[in-house]
């Protein structure tokens, strides 16, 4: 059975309410949270790529990316849990896992369902919510993987958007 059902969130979706980036996020995190992520990456065999500006380079441990000087190039992990579906990690910070996802890639229940999953197994992972905000709108979660539930659940009232 679906965590989610496509109808019920929808609106969440849109990219004219949401922007086309909403933020996923993991609160609360650490450097060993983040290493936890990059194993699971492997573990699964999730199709990846870590750059640092233009170069691309192998995965480095979470403490090598997180101790970058700040005026370094920005680095990111792509992972594409499936051949579809792309989510970028962004290493802002060693306190919070946060990646985007493109909504253009999250239409219909399949893919909803593949978002789901890809939540689902970060949080098991970590033990920790997973929390999907509207691009640029954090702290105003509409879904997410709540640990209690086991499940990916409806955050916020489809009916307010």
């Amino acid at each position: 059975m679906a965590d989610l059902l496509w109808d019920d969130v929808e609106c969440f979706f849109d990219l004219d309410s949401m922007g086309s980036l909403p933020d996923v996020r993991v609160p609360d995190a650490s450097v060993e949270d983040w290493q936890a992520v990059l194993d699971l990456v492997a573990e699964k065999g999730w199709k990846c790529q870590y750059s640092e500006g233009e170069l691309i380079l192998p995965v480095p441990r979470a403490e090598t990316v997180l101790s970058r000087p700040a005026d370094a190039e920005r680095p990111d992990l792509r992972v594409w849990p499936t051949t579809d579906v792309l989510a970028i990690f962004r290493f802002h910070t060693a306190d919070e896992v946060d990646f985007d996802v493109d909504l253009r890639e999250l239409q219909g229940q399949e893919r909803l369902d593949v978002l789901c999953g890809f939540l689902r197994e970060i949080g098991r992972r970590l033990g920790k919510l997973v929390l999907m905000d509207p691009e640029g709108d954090s702290g105003h979660p509409v879904i997410g993987f709540d640990v209690r539930a086991d499940r990916v659940v409806l955050l916020a009232d489809p009916q307010v958007r």
